[in-house]
């Protein structure tokens, strides 16, 4: 190599190393850029460092950081599964990754990566939150109380824990052991609203109405801006037919804005039960704009405007319920028939004519009377019953418009003699 291929060479390499030298002094700058909200430069610095050092796992971190501040969770998610990749030993990049897939509905990629961490060390808490979560969609109820029973057990007076551990007992169905939980959580804190809520449900599945709309006023009491704690209460008292009351808080919440048309109904159920049939109107018939499927909605408007003796309105509505429900009963019918024919065919005979007859309520029709008339007849032996349907087929095909060939009728006819002779004969002996 000749003197001028050597000074080339080291000139170069200085150059090179003046460069790092600079991009590290930009490395150690990025923190502070970072509290400071810059992102954007935190970004462009990172990026200008890993031109030159690709394998660097905190720069990739500390990027993730700042796509996450700048709302682009789809690369800053990229960012920290480029760093756990460089660094595996790493459980804070760990973490990051497991939480950008919980984040993504992907709670079977990060379940095995939080059961990892938190086998790393079972007192944190971040760690315990997410991997419970991932348990407690997954319905592994007894993992999550595990899990619960370990933070509990080092702190009895942690409040949080406890409605953790509250949960998991109603989500198991043992409301007694839930309430217990959730009642130790209020003494510790009397205004923690999400207990409040829950015990108010456990309270009213337990048929314990009046404690449970006691828990809720003190909710309110405590955060009267908490729309969901007045929907509560008057859900509760529109079960128990307190529709008065219910309609008090339901008129709070579409004051807000809310034109939920469930709300909009039951206020006009509560303006009805009141005796104010005009104010009901009102309300139904906003009700009925939104939905004029809701055939309670028609019967309820019919009723009301009867009580103001506006006749030809109410029989408006009532004719509305009848377009709204007859394509709802020809289905039903329909319905009925279908698993008759299916039954028939599997030799479930008896269950079979059960299922023609629930259809004949919803919509008569004589070809099912001779479908009942047939199974009675040749599958069951029952002359007496066979009779009936046949006889009561050749009823309704006097006043119907369908017409069957008449040597159909004359068999039927046939048929009916014969099993009245029989009958006659079996009961001479």
């Amino acid at each position: 190599m000749n003197k001028i291929t050597v000074t080339l060479f080291l000139a170069a390499f200085t150059i090179f190393h003046s460069a790092i030298a600079q991009i590290k002094t930009d490395n150690s700058k990025i923190d502070i850029l970072l509290i400071r909200g810059d992102y954007k430069k935190v970004i462009d610095t990172c990026k200008l460092i890993l031109a030159a050092d690709t394998l660097n796992s905190e720069i990739y971190y500390k990027m993730g950081l700042a796509y996450q501040n700048y709302l682009r969770e789809d690369k800053s998610f990229d960012c920290f599964l480029k760093a756990s990749s460089i660094s595996p030993e790493n459980n804070l990049y760990k973490f990051m990754v497991a939480k950008g897939y919980y984040a993504k509905g992907k709670t079977k990629q990060a379940k095995p990566i939080l059961e990892s961490l938190y086998k790393s060390d079972t007192t944190n808490w971040s760690y315990a939150y997410y991997l419970t979560s991932i348990y407690m969609q997954d319905k592994s109820y007894d993992e999550s109380l595990k899990i619960y029973q370990r933070f509990y057990d080092n702190d009895s007076s942690d409040y949080v824990i406890i409605d953790k551990i509250g949960f998991v007992y109603l989500r198991m169905g043992f409301y007694p052991t839930a309430i217990e939980y959730y009642n130790r959580s209020l003494a510790l804190n009397k205004v923690n609203i999400s207990s409040i809520k829950n015990l108010s449900f456990l309270y009213a599945s337990t048929r314990r109405a009046d404690t449970a709309l006691k828990l809720l006023a003190r909710g309110i009491e405590i955060d009267s801006t908490d729309l969901d704690l007045y929907i509560r209460r008057a859900a509760l008292n529109f079960s128990y037919n307190y529709t008065k009351r219910a309609m008090d808080d339901y008129l709070k919440i579409l004051a807000t804005g809310d034109s939920t048309v469930l709300y909009i109904k039951r206020v006009g159920i509560g303006y009805s039960n009141n005796f104010q049939p005009v104010k009901a109107i009102e309300y139904f018939l906003i009700a009925f704009k939104k939905d004029s499927s809701d055939f309670e909605v028609s019967n309820f408007l019919a009723r009301n405007y009867q009580k103001i003796n506006d006749l030809k309105s109410s029989a408006y509505y009532y004719r509305s319920i009848l377009r709204t429900l007859e394509p709802a009963v020809v289905r039903l019918s329909f319905n009925y028939v279908s698993l008759a024919e299916i039954l028939k065919s599997d030799g479930f005979y008896t269950e079979s004519i059960e299922s023609y007859l629930k259809g004949q309520k919803y919509l008569p029709d004589m070809n099912i009377d001779m479908n009942i008339a047939n199974i009675y007849d040749e599958k069951l032996n029952d002359i007496p019953n066979a009779l009936h349907y046949y006889q009561l087929f050749m009823e309704r095909y006097k006043t119907n418009k369908i017409r069957f060939s008449p040597k159909y009728v004359e068999a039927v006819k046939s048929r009916i003699d014969y099993l009245k002779e029989k009958q006659a004969l079996t009961e001479k002996k």
